[in-house]
């Protein structure tokens, strides 16, 4: 009989198989009639689980068969009232059985355990969350490793508040002025302009460029003028970024992208 009534102990509070305890109490009425006649004034979630399906070997004539069954699970008072209830020795017989489980369910030495078994998960569900955060500093690291060339070249550019020649932005890029230029020209940034360098109309009036008028005396000591164009700030930071849409990087940032 003990072997039919099984226990289930991976809840909170220990639970009996309805269907284990109809075939413990040998009752003859079929087991839907039986239960719904002994869970009447319990109460579903409390008492007594919502109905689930379970496998169960059973004979059919000289074979056995496996069927899918419905099942409760039983708290272990309403199991002893409807054992109570039976007047039946096997009744008796298993009402005592589950007074004794409840017994040393509630010894010092159950509690205890129960209290360790409780340590023990919580112990692994915080080992599993500091892994799991462990994971998030690992990829928030790589992401800033990720992101430093960028922020480094950023700081650089907003250090210096001077205007700046495309040959010192040309050199962040690991190419020639002249190169550069063409680059720029080819992607429809500037166009050339005599011996200057202007933006296209798209892009004027932004504070990208500004030019400055430099005197220079010829070979027979004659003086001239010319403009040259230098990159403001702001002009540089509008270079980063859209060369950057155009796949194109400071050296500082070559393997990043």
């Amino acid at each position: 009989m003990y072997d039919l009534i099984r226990i289930n102990y991976d809840t909170d509070q220990p639970t009996v198989s309805a269907r284990d305890l109809h075939a413990g109490l040998e009752i003859e009425k079929r087991f839907s009639a039986w239960f719904e006649t002994n869970s009447t004034g319990f109460v579903e979630g409390e008492d007594f689980s919502k109905p689930y399906l379970k496998v169960r070997v059973q004979k059919e004539g000289n074979r056995e068969v496996s069927r899918e069954v419905e099942d409760y699970d039983l708290s272990v008072e309403m199991a002893k009232h409807i054992c109570l209830m039976s007047r039946t020795e096997k009744g008796r017989q298993c009402r005592q059985y589950l007074i004794e489980l409840e017994g040393a369910w509630n010894s010092p030495e159950q509690v205890m355990a129960r209290a360790l078994k409780f340590a023990q998960r919580s112990m692994d569900s915080l080992k599993e969350r500091c892994k799991f955060l462990g994971g998030q500093v690992v990829e928030q690291q790589k992401v800033i490793a990720d992101l430093q060339p960028k922020a480094s070249y950023y700081d650089m550019i907003l250090q210096c508040k001077d205007l700046i020649a495309t040959t010192v932005i040309s050199k962040d890029y690991g190419m020639s002025a002249k190169k550069f230029n063409a680059m720029l020209h080819d992607m429809g940034v500037q166009y050339k302009q005599g011996d200057t360098w202007v933006l296209y109309a798209r892009y004027q009036g932004n504070g990208y460029l500004k030019t400055k008028t430099h005197n220079y005396a010829d070979s027979k000591g004659i003086q001239h003028s010319c403009e040259h164009a230098y990159w403001t700030q702001k002009g540089r930071l509008f270079l980063y970024d859209f060369l950057r849409q155009e796949g194109v990087v400071p050296v500082i940032e070559r393997g990043t992208v």
